[in-house]
This record gives structure tokens, sequence and C-alpha cells, in this order.
């Protein structure tokens, strides 16, 4: 890209200064952030597009007061990047952190696409990616023009001159110029070429632990998500609770409105507004005759255990191969080898955001505007247009803080639904959707289904290792353009051909869907979160079957992987591994690369006789690249564990006639703060570039927590949630 392209500086409104920039296409992005396999050709496209015109992604603006606005094109779900990338930005220009303010981007796919995906999605742990080189690029050749600009001014040289705290000083004569008094001369200004950033290691700020900008708003209740939206120009606003919640605040007036509203979804008078989906179903299907039972219709007789027998059938079948090295099939038949097959499951799951998801619309004068938290606006506004006359365009989407995403909020069909209310009144509606419509109708983490195969050698090193695995392809629905003919989907294989040095390896990819009416989804770790579940689990039965220590046979194959190895050390050495515990207590480790980020766990629990699992101490040790917020990232990686332990110890979510089970947090639990372990994190440090870190401590869960059983019980367990009648002595 050329620097034009990448950078344009202009005078804003009120003689601001203000540079457009556009995040770069990385070339790098395959090896470092999911998904950069399948957005290849999306990416492509846009990198053409950004040669032949300029359209700028985000924007840096600097008012005559000194204020610095970043028009953010990711989303803030808890992860901390509203704080690390101001930080980047902060530290380039020479302002202090506290000068620095957010501002959402607006819903537009060409100038504010994730360069990763190709589309205008917060996830996959890709916003650092993302903004780590462009930010401090744009941030570092602004500091320079506005440097130009004093220099011009006092009629000296740029190198007379350093800037701090948001000013420009002549160092010879103690001149100062505060940044607001240059932004008029410095928009006239010649862009500089190649600006260099800061080496990292010369940083003040980045690399330094600093406090989240949003902690204050957040705790004392200021701070705007989704389901606090109430647009004040609207003051006919409407609150309608859907399905099976509670409609509230509807006056007396305009109660003809409000009734086409509950028409639209179903919800009767009384009690039944309360019922929601039950009297749509009846409507849906026909009246109800005399003597006539209602009919359970088409996937009535789909159940968990179906679906597991479909997922598991699928691997009959011959595959998608994302990965061959070696030849198996010799290193099986080679003499004195041991041959070690297994199979391992990784349940369906719910995503059960804290926040509930909402949405408030308003269509008026052939627009509409949302207000809403969503990790993909412009899935958004699609949604909307599919089910009304208003075009793209002209639907303005208000983004606000988000409260648990955890990939739930990358799809929008749930504002489609509560768009097709909306319309039918002339006033803003706000939708507030159940715990129990999104449990039960909301979308599913894919059931997978995992075939272990490896070799061993009379030494106990792996020789070949085969991965087979089936499941639904999230991206064939949700982005099949990151698709390309014969190739598997990217994220179902990601870290399915394990970290390790072994001569020989495949992997196989089977696609196989659910039925119509279940619609999978990514959930927090994506592909990673099933496959490191099946290959560590894995590693530690062929440690077992070597008669090896599980973390000395994991580092007898790391080699060719020094920064793994150096975190499995590391984590190795601050858990205690290897020194006495009690009876029916033991340790678990497992390890994971992904999102250009390494990580190792050890987890620590005991088992009493009567089957409770009482989890003791998990310690974590991270390289991550260079971390721009370090206690962010530690803080972070002890609510990333507590999610991922609800999943592997609570998350049990079945299927029987079709319905979801479970409703609410009364059968689908979250981990309680009294159930938490200690957590200790551990920071390996490394001059890399940033990798994500919003899911791998999410990810590594799982396999740690099954190979902990294992030491502490001898039982080896291939799918979860355990039943404690399964662990009693």
């Amino acid at each position: 890209m050329e620097r034009r392209d990448f950078l344009k500086i202009g005078a804003g409104t009120g003689g601001a200064f203000v540079a457009s920039f556009c995040l770069p296409l990385r070339a790098d992005a395959a090896s470092a952030a999911k998904a950069a396999k399948a957005a290849k050709a999306a990416k492509g496209a846009t990198a053409a597009s950004a040669a032949a015109s300029f359209e700028p992604s985000v924007y840096i603006r600097i008012t005559p007061s000194g204020k610095v606005t970043y028009v953010i094109p990711f989303v803030e779900m808890g992860q901390g990047s509203f704080t690390a990338i101001p930080m980047m930005l902060a530290e380039e220009m020479d302002v202090p952190l506290s000068t620095v303010t957010i501002e959402q981007a607006p819903a537009d796919e060409k100038r504010y696409a994730n360069p990763v995906f190709g589309m205008q999605i917060t996830g996959g742990s890709a916003s650092m990616i993302a903004a780590w080189k462009a930010v401090r690029t744009a941030g570092a050749t602004c500091r320079a023009m506005l440097v130009n600009a004093a220099a011009d001014t006092w009629q000296c040289t740029a190198q007379e001159c350093v800037t701090r705290d948001g000013k420009v000083v002549q160092a010879a004569t103690g001149k100062q110029l505060a940044y607001g008094a240059l932004v008029t001369k410095a928009a006239g200004m010649p862009v500089p070429k190649d600006v260099p950033p800061k080496d990292p290691k010369a940083c003040q700020l980045v690399g330094t632990p600093a406090k989240r900008l949003d902690t204050r708003s957040k705790t004392n209740g200021s701070a705007q998500f989704g389901i606090d939206t109430a647009p004040a120009r609207h003051e006919g606003r409407r609150d309608h609770a859907l399905p099976g919640g509670r409609r509230q605040g509807a006056p007396r007036r305009r109660q003809q409105g409000a009734r086409r509203a509950r028409r639209a979804s179903g919800a009767g008078r009384g009690r039944h507004r309360r019922r929601g989906r039950g009297p749509l179903r009846r409507r849906a299907q026909g009246p109800r005759r005399a003597g006539h039972r209602l009919g359970r219709g088409p996937n009535a007789g789909f159940s968990t255990t179906a679906w597991k027998t479909s997922v598991r059938d699928a691997l009959k079948r011959k595959g998608i191969v994302s990965k061959q090295e070696g030849d198996f099939a010799a290193a099986k038949a080679a003499p004195g080898t041991r041959l070690v097959e297994v199979e391992y499951d990784a349940p369906t799951m719910v995503h059960a955001p804290l926040e509930p998801m909402n949405c408030t619309l308003h269509f008026h004068d052939g627009a509409c505007d949302v207000w809403l938290g969503t990790q993909a606006p412009v899935k958004a506004q699609q949604a909307i247009a599919a089910v009304s006359s208003v075009p793209v365009e002209k639907i303005q989407v208000h983004n606000f803080l988000i409260g648990g995403g955890f990939g739930r909020r990358l799809d929008a069909e749930y504002v489609g639904q509560a768009a097709k209310l909306a319309r039918q009144v002339d006033f803003p509606l706000k939708v507030i959707y159940s715990r129990e419509e999104d449990i039960r109708h909301g979308s599913f983490r894919p059931l997978y289904c995992d075939e272990m195969a490896a070799t061993l050698d009379s030494a106990g090193k792996i020789t070949a290792i085969s991965h087979r695995l089936s499941g639904s392809s999230i991206v064939a629905r949700y982005a099949p353009q990151w698709l390309q003919p014969g190739v598997a989907d990217p994220d179902a294989v990601e870290a399915a051909e394990t970290p390790y040095s072994i001569p020989a390896k495949i992997v196989e990819y089977v696609p196989v869907e659910p039925p119509s009416g279940y619609m999978t989804a990514f959930w927090r770790g994506v592909g990673p979160n099933h496959n490191a579940w099946a290959v560590e689990g894995f590693m530690d039965e062929l440690a077992v079957t070597a008669k090896a220590d599980p973390v000395a046979f994991r580092l007898a194959h790391l080699n060719d992987n020094p920064r793994l190895k150096a975190v499995l050390e590391t984590a190795a050495a601050k858990s205690g591994w290897g020194t006495p515990l009690p009876a029916r207590t033991g340790r678990g480790v497992a390890v994971l690369n992904a999102w250009g980020s390494h990580i190792a766990m050890v987890m620590e629990l005991s088992v009493t006789p009567d089957g409770a699992v009482m989890l003791r101490r998990l310690t974590t040790a991270l390289d991550c690249g260079i971390a721009v917020n370090p206690g962010q990232r530690r803080r972070a990686d002890g609510r990333r564990s507590h999610l991922g332990l609800t999943a592997v110890m609570l998350g049990k979510l079945t299927i029987d006639k079709g319905r979801v089970e479970q409703s609410n947090f009364h059968d689908f639990p979250l981990m309680r703060i009294d159930q938490t372990p200690r957590i200790d994190v551990h920071l390996v440090r490394s001059d890399a570039e940033p990798g994500g870190v919003g899911e791998i401590g999410t990810a590594i869960i799982a396999p740690a927590y099954i190979n902990a059983l294992y030491a502490a019980t001898g039982k080896r367990f291939r799918s979860y949630p355990v039943a404690v009648e399964e662990l009693k002595a």
C-alpha cells in the first residue's frame, strides 16, 4: 500500500487536525490470527480496492483544545481494547492517556472492515493484531507533523524539538506550543514519509500496567450498554420483553401500536405475555381443533444422542484433508510401533452472556435507527434490511458497550426478529429477549467428534499422528466467501494439527450439520477450543502409554517450538509440578499456541470420595508477544479461565424431542466466586508483535481439567461435563 493511501491529513470542523488512515491487510496474518487463511481472497480484494481509491478506516482527531479522539473500528466487550489501543496512540503521540477519548466507528464495511477478516467484526482475538502497527505508525506520523509545524513557527529544525505531554518543546530555548495551538498549521503540512514508530523497548507507557479507562464508568453505573438504551429524543419509546419475559412501561395511549407489536411476536394478553413463543407456535401451525393434539414439528425426533450419532457416523466418510506431512500409513506399519487410537467428544454449548440479547429500533421517515451492542454492526444492518423496505444505507447503527459477547453477538438474527416487531409501530421499540428464549432458541456451539490416532516408537517418541474430526462448519453459514473449493473450514481445523514436532501428521475434517432450526455459531475459543481439548487430552494418554511424565513428554516434542516450550517450563516450575500431593489430588497440564500467542496451564484439583471436585490452583504462563497493558492481560486471563471452567464443569446442555431442556441459570449454572480457584498468571517476556489473548485462556481449560481428573482419580474421560457418579471413589 502506498504511503499516501495509508495516511491522509486534513483540517476538520472547528479547526481540528484530522488524520485518516487505513488498517493495512497483514501479509503475515495467516500465522498470527484466526481465519486469515479463510479471508485470503477477501483480503486480496480489499487491498486491490485500497490501491485504486483511498478508503480511510480509522481516524485520529486533535481539536484546538488539545483533545485527541480516536475513532475505533472495534467494540469493547470486556477485553480491554478501549484502553490498550489508546495506550498505543498516546505512546506514539506523547500525550497523557487521560486526554485520549474513544468514539465508536459507524457501521461501514468499506471503511472499517477488520483487516484480518475483511468484514467489520470484532472477534477472533484479532483487535490488537490488526491495530498494532497501523495505529502506532499513524500516531508517530501525526506527532512528526506537529513537530514540523512547531519548527516552522520557530524557524528551527525538527531535530531541535522534542515532544512531551501533548506539547512540542524547543530543547535549546524551552519554548513550548501545545498540540492544540498547532493543529491548523499541521493540517496543511506535507505528510512525512515512512515515520517509524518507537522501538517498543523505549516505550514509557506501552508495556506498563495501566488502569482501564472504562473502570470508573462501569463501577458507578454511568457506562452505557445496549440494554441501557433510552433515546432521549423519543419520548414515545416502548419496552417489550420477548418472548417469555414481561413487557414493561406501556401507558394507555397508543395501545393499538403496542398490540400490533404483541401480535407480531405472538404474545397474548396478561399471563400469555410471559409465554411468548407458545401462542406464536400455535398460530403458525394453524388453529387447534377439538380433540386435535398439537404437532411437534419436523425435528421432534432430534436429540443430543441423535446429534452425536450423526457426527460420529460422518467420520465413516472421507473428509477434506487440511494438513498432511510425512506418511502416517508407513509409520503405522513400522516394526516395533505401538498404535494408540481413541475418540473424543466436544459437547454443544450456548453462550448465555449476562447482558440479555436486546436492541432498540425506530423506523421513521423511510429510515431506521437501531441501538444495541453488537460485534458485527453491518450484520445488524443487513438483518433489518432483510425484513423491511429500508435500504442498508439508511439504517444507522448506534453501537454500545457489550455485556458479554462470546461470539453470540457476531450474529444478528435477533435483530431481524426485533425489526419485525418495531416496523409495526411508529415509536422506538426496545426488545429484550428472556434468558429462556436465548438459551433454548439462540445459537449453539457445534457438537464435535474427534478420532485421534498416533504411533510411538520403542523410545516412547511420537512418530506419526492422525486427527480426524467432524462437526458443523460455522464459516459455511456465517462467511461462505472465506471458503475455497476443496479446502477445509479454517475455523473448524484451527489448532487441530498439534504444535509438536512429529514426522508424520494428517488432519482430516468432515463437515456435518444439525437439522434446520439449530443455528451453530462461534463460541469463545472457536476452533482451538474443541481441537485443543482433543489434542491435549490425547497427548496425556500418549505420555501414559510411553510411561513418561506429561510435562517431560511434551517438552521432548517441542524442540522446534521454543516459545511454547518456554511457557510450559515456566508453568511447570511455578505450579510446583512434580512435588507430592495428597491422595485423590492431581495436576493436569495442557499447552496451546493460537492467535499468535502461546500458553501453558497447570490445573491442580482434588476429588472427594463422594465425587465432588475442589479446584485448588490454576497456574498459567502466557507469551502473547509485547503485552501493551500487562496488568489487564493478567486480570483478563482469570476471567477467561472462569468461563472455561463453567463450560467444562457445569455446561450441560441437552436436547430431547427437538427441544433444549435447559432454560436458565438454575439448570445451566455459572461458576460462583466461592468455587473459583486461586489463579496465577505469569507473563513470559517476548519482543514479538502482540498476539490475541481474548480466547486462548478459555480454550486451554478443558484439557487441563480432564488431565487433572485423571491424575487425581486414575480415570480417563473423553467427554464433558463429567457426572459426579463417575468420580466417586
